[in-house]
């Protein structure tokens, strides 16, 4: 009996806890979608995608005719004539996966301009989300535009000093 009456009293002092906690949300697209400053970025970035994306059409229209001529003569052709051929091939193929991984890899120019325009930009989106967090009490801000993401809390739910003294007491 005793143990019951103290599970009904850890559970309910959980939900007062809890019903306490005052938690926000965000759609940071909706945001971006509506702050000029970011849409003007956003038709920069999306004008020089298209420019990148118009030259690799190029790149990849002259492969495809060097391609096509090389197919029709490829019969006729000396092996030294073929060789050099499909090493020009070869070479244009490359030359479009570098253009490619350059402008749009992992760490490309895209990426690069993309944190350049608008991270600015975000640093003032989050920089008003904790202004209005504080001044309303909010304990969490959630981010529902995408994956759910923690964008605001405050110090006093923070367990990462504890964990971390309890992980090194574990070392010793």
């Amino acid at each position: 009996m005793k143990r019951i009456a103290l599970a009904l009293l850890m559970a309910l002092c959980a939900t007062i806890g809890v019903a306490q906690m005052k938690i926000g949300h965000i759609n940071s697209e909706t945001i971006m979608q509506n702050l000029p400053e970011a849409v003007d970025a956003q038709k920069s970035l999306d004008a020089l995608v298209a420019s990148w994306e118009s030259e690799l059409q190029k790149m990849q229209a002259e492969w495809k005719k060097k391609f096509d001529d090389y197919d029709k003569r490829k019969l006729i052709l000396t092996d030294q004539s073929r060789a050099e051929a499909e090493k020009e091939l070869r070479d244009l193929d490359q030359a479009i996966a570098d253009y490619r991984n350059k402008k749009f890899g992992q760490n490309g120019e895209l990426f690069t301009k993309q944190n350049e325009v608008m991270k600015p930009i975000q640093n003032k989106i989050f920089k008003v989300l904790e202004e209005v967090a504080k001044e309303d009490s909010y304990d969490y801000v959630f981010d529902k535009s995408g994956d759910i993401l923690l964008l605001y809390a405050t110090e006093k739910h923070d367990l990462t000093e504890r964990v971390l003294r309890r992980m090194q007491s574990f070392g010793k």
